[in-house]
């Protein structure tokens, strides 16, 4: 039997309202409105200690290339872990509320929306710490094997979020900007890249818009969170706080999003992780709807 999306009443009036749909197609990005209670946040930490600790429901069959997987011999650094959804259920029985997907296709103009990957981050109180530093870049340029140009990311924090606590922040409207300097090195994540050409990247591309870099920290109480689309700006500062930053960057696709071939100047063949995991389609291509990794979060088609 097909899975059941339903919202409450009061669910419903926690979507975005056609302002904030037209606000987020202006700006790339938006602030929500509380879509978990207090005690579902407290849930997600409890969960993410017992995922750090060693948990685990399922777990990958292969660790692809490219997989940012942390553990505890890495050490007090920036922790992210991909596919926590897929390894952990108390993770992923919150991650997969279906009101985040509504959101999500209320933004995107889509009719379904499916997880494209789920990142545990850990973001330690040490400002001194080279790897809190998340530089300026856009989710889209490491999705080259995507067709769909309406992905977009949910960074859910499991607490107050501040700029003191290095909060993700946005360049304003960066997502309308034609793209200047696109070469092979921006489909490499940006922990492959170095920090200085991405700012020099992002200078450049704002120059030739002939606009301003405005960038807008997300300021985001307990339970709320942030969207932004696939082609904005954005990076995260050190945390000067005195307690870790924890948080989930939820990467979403459209049901239309499906894997397409994307060739490097040199012949070579963008991968993502999902390459070496996913089934495959009849042509043989990876199979970006497989329900294991990429499972269904919203569908309007029963509404």
């Amino acid at each position: 039997m097909a899975e059941q999306f339903y919202l409450t009443d009061e669910e419903r009036e926690l979507l975005p309202s056609d302002e904030d749909v037209a606000f987020y197609a202006e700006h790339g990005w938006y602030l929500t409105k509380k879509l978990f209670t207090d005690a579902e946040v407290d849930e997600l930490v409890e969960a993410s200690e017992r995922f750090y600790a060693g948990e685990r429901s399922r777990s990958l069959p292969l660790r692809p290339r490219r997989l940012a997987y942390w553990e505890p011999q890495h050490g007090d650094v920036q922790r992210h872990n991909d596919y926590v959804h897929y390894e952990h259920d108390g993770l992923a029985k919150l991650l997969r509320k279906p009101l985040i997907g509504a959101v999500a296709a209320r933004l995107a103009q889509a009719d379904e929306i499916r997880i494209f990957q789920s990142t545990l981050i850990f973001k330690p109180p040490r400002p001194e710490e080279p790897t809190n530093v998340v530089p300026w870049h856009f989710d889209r340029h490491y999705w080259a094997s995507s067709t769909s140009e309406r992905m977009l990311t949910a960074f859910i924090p499991f607490h107050d979020c501040d700029e003191e606590m290095g909060t993700i922040t946005m360049v304003d409207g960066s997502h309308r900007w034609q793209e200047v300097g696109n070469d092979d090195s921006t489909a490499k994540h940006f922990a492959e890249r170095d920090k200085e050409d991405l700012e020099v990247l992002l200078a450049r591309n704002a120059a030739f818009n002939g606009t301003q870099v405005t960038k807008v920290p997300m300021i985001i109480p307990k339970g709320h969170m942030s969207f932004h689309h696939c082609r904005t700006y954005h990076g995260s500062a050190g945390n000067r706080s005195d307690r870790p930053r924890r948080a989930v960057s939820l990467h979403l696709q459209d049901g239309e999003n499906r894997y397409r071939p994307y060739a490097l100047s040199d012949g070579s063949v963008v991968g993502y992780n999902h390459d070496e995991l996913v089934r495959r389609t009849p042509d043989g291509h990876p199979d970006y709807a497989d329900p294991d990794y990429c499972p269904v979060l919203w569908t309007s088609a029963q509404h």
